[in-house]
Order: C-alpha cells, then sequence, then structure tokens
C-alpha cells in the first residue's frame, strides 16, 4: 500500500488539523464538523491528481477549449457516523460518485477493553471496476476497516482502492498495509506514534463521532 501521509507538508491542512485536535475549538461541533469537511476536500484534490483523465472539448461563448476530465467512476464509501463530514467533503468535489454506507462499531464484553467490531448495516451500488474511496476518519486498530473491507468484497473488485483518513496510529497503519492490496493508497493528514490499551490513539482526537453529533448512550 502507498501511503500519502500530509503531516509532514506545510499547508492550510494543517490548519484544519490543528483546530480538530483542539479541545476548546472542538465544542464548537458545527465548526468541528466543517474542519473535517474541508480536510476530506484537501485530501480529495490530492487523491484526484492519481485517477485517469480523458480530454474533453468544452464550449465557452468565445471558442472551444480541450480540458482533461477525470473519466473513472467513483464510489464513496463511509464508516457511520464519523464518517460522514468527511464524506460530504469528498463528495464536494467527487459530486458524480456513487455513495456506500456501513455501520461499524466497538463491541466491549464486561467492560473490557479488548472489543470486536460490529457491522450491522450496508448499502452500496456496484463497485466493479470503480475507484473505490473508503473514508474512516480515525485510523486507530485498523480492525474497522478490515471487517468493511470484508463487506465490500462481495460488491465486486474495484479497479482501485483509495483510503481517506483524518488521523491513524502507527500500528493501525501497519495493520491495513498487511490487509489492503499493495496497489491502495492511504490519503491521511496525521500519523500518531501511541495508540492505548483501549485502542484510542494518543494525542489523537478523542471520540469523532461524539465531538460533530453529541454523545451516543
Amino acid at each position: 500500500m502507498t501511503i500519502h501521509n500530509f503531516e509532514g507538508t506545510n499547508s492550510v491542512l494543517n490548519t484544519f488539523i490543528s483546530e480538530i485536535r483542539d479541545q476548546k475549538i472542538q465544542k464548537d461541533p458545527m465548526r468541528f464538523r466543517r474542519n473535517i469537511e474541508r480536510v476530506g476536500e484537501v485530501l480529495g484534490y490530492e487523491l484526484s491528481k492519481s485517477l485517469s483523465y480523458k480530454s474533453k472539448s468544452v464550449t465557452t461563448p468565445l471558442g472551444v477549449k480541450e480540458i482533461q476530465i477525470q473519466d473513472q467512476e467513483v464510489v464513496i464509501c463511509s464508516v457511520l457516523r464519523a464518517g460522514l463530514p468527511l464524506h460530504q467533503g469528498l463528495l464536494n468535489y467527487f459530486d458524480h460518485a456513487e455513495n456506500a454506507f456501513i455501520s461499524a462499531f466497538r463491541k466491549h464484553t464486561n467492560n473490557s477493553p479488548k472489543f470486536e467490531v460490529i457491522v450491522k448495516y450496508f448499502a452500496a451500488p456496484s463497485l466493479e471496476n470503480k475507484v473505490l474511496i473508503l473514508t474512516d476518519p480515525m485510523l486507530a486498530t485498523g480492525k474497522t476497516l478490515e471487517n468493511v473491507y470484508k463487506v465490500l468484497k462481495t460488491h465486486g473488485t474495484p479497479r482501485s482502492i483509495h483510503i481517506v483518513s483524518l488521523i491513524g496510529s502507527k500500528s493501525g497503519v501497519e495493520n491495513i498495509d498487511t490487509i489492503f492490496p499493495k496497489s491502495a493508497n492511504l490519503w491521511i493528514a496525521a500519523i500518531d506514534d501511541i495508540l492505548d490499551k483501549n485502542g484510542y490513539i494518543i494525542p489523537g482526537i478523542g471520540d469523532a463521532g461524539d465531538l460533530a453529533f453529541g454523545q451516543k448512550l
């Protein structure tokens, strides 16, 4: 898998990530969601450079111009519910993309830090020979993406796979590197070194779903 980590690149993306991490700014859910959406837009733009293009003639009021237009079918698949703002950011740039959604959550037994990832809902078009963009904002252990990938395989073989995340742990990135095809690409804004015993990224941001949409029971 090819890893595109933008943490070491100086750009406006760093501003969005710094605000997403800031516990004071996190208190504004609207701003938190919008910052995630903007990260999706930036990573979507970077991702778009790797796709294939074809020439298209565009007629203006004064003439005709040949422009290179992206020519592959795209499916954006997001993990509910935390992936929704990231999904919207990508959809802002890939506005003709098809959409897929999958629910995945951590199930802890007897308050144990150990957990299994449960997938309960999946809705998607055919993925056969299409560009699959899989979004999960926090790439912690990689177990969620592992289980999601198993389900996605039932809907066809994509032409290419692109994973888009805000922040990952070093071990989580290493884990999915062994699971996804070597041709897959990971587009990520930052990678943190530490994953605690409960499977949370340190320093990370906390629970992305709760921060974006409120605490759950």
